[in-house]
Parts: structure tokens; sequence; C-alpha cells
């Protein structure tokens, strides 16, 4: 897929435009994309780093030198490396996340597959992703890469989000219907 194809838009969108040419000229896309992932996941784990990335009141220089500082720790690609650099010094780290998200979209599009968002009321095992994964698939008819989160407010059952299609099986969604339906009845 040539970068001038990718469906990124707004702010996020012009630098992963600009990343992605990057990426695949030098021919690093997983490279990066494995980068951008494991930042991402280092982003959602600590909420000192969230609050590193969103801070207006540290200065572009300590918040460069922290990411630096973790993203050599992490063994990131140069490439990777000069992409946080930008976007630290353009003073848009608050934007990372989306970033990293949109650029994870795009390398799903530019292979094929289909993001799925699973959200679960506790963590999922390797068995249940698997099966999961397999019933996606079919209903698709394609590739699908299943992205899960944690959301203990659902207490049992599972939200599931492919493009602008919702399956919402949520005891909580199920409990909240069964509400309503009681107040109707009165």
């Amino acid at each position: 897929m040539s970068s001038g194809t990718l469906g990124s838009t707004g702010l996020a969108g012009r630098y992963v435009t600009a990343l992605f040419a990057l990426a695949e000229e030098s021919k690093q896309l997983d490279r990066v994309a494995g980068d951008l992932k494991d930042l991402g996941a280092m982003i959602r784990a600590s909420d000192d780093l969230f609050r590193v990335i969103r801070s207006p009141i540290m200065t572009r220089d300590e918040q460069g030198k922290a990411l630096e500082r973790l993203m050599n720790k992490a063994k990131m690609c140069d490439l990777s490396r000069r992409f946080v650099g930008v976007v630290v010094h353009n003073r848009r780290l608050f934007s990372l996340p989306s970033m990293i998200h949109a650029f994870l979209r795009s390398m799903a599009e530019s292979r094929g597959e289909t993001t799925a968002e699973v959200t679960s009321a506790k963590a999922l095992s390797e068995k249940q992703l698997k099966d999961i994964a397999a019933s996606l698939k079919k209903a698709v008819g394609g590739k699908v890469v299943v992205e899960t989160s944690v959301n203990a407010d659902l207490l049992g059952g599972l939200i599931v989000k492919v493009g602008s299609r919702m399956v919402d099986s949520s005891l909580s969604t199920k409990l909240q219907q069964l509400r309503l339906a009681m107040i109707g009845v009165k």
C-alpha cells in the first residue's frame, strides 16, 4: 500500500502518513509498528508516563529526555525514536496515543486485516481469544486482528467492535435493558 492511500486524517493523520512513507521506503514497517505497539502498551500501563505525555507544564526538553531514555531502554529503532523526537519537538506529544493507534490501523489496512476491538469484564484466555478470532474471521470473511481491553464494569460478556459495527452482549447492558423494560411496565 502506498503512503498516499492512507485513510488517516487530522493531526495524527499527517504525522502517520509521513512516518508510514518513511518506514515503507526504508523497509522498516514491521519494526516501527512493533516499536509503536510497545510504546502504546507502555503508555496505557503507566499513569506516570501518561501524565508525562499529557503535561502542559513539563518542558519539551524534559518530555524528550524522559521518552528518549524509555525508547533507548526498549531498544526502539532509530526511525521510531526520531519520529517521537519530532512529535516532542513540535509539542504534539499529547496526540502520540492517537498517532500510534492510527499507524497501527494503517498497517492493518495495508495488510488487508480487519481490526476487532473486544472488551471483556476480565482478561481472556488464549483459547478464548483464538475462538473469538475464528468466529470473527468467519463473520468478516478475512484476516482479523483482535485488540483486547478489560472493563470490570461490564460484569460479564463482551463488547465487540468491528469497523462501524458493534455487538454488546455485556451483562451490564442486559441489566440496563431489563431495568428500562421494567420501568416501562409501570
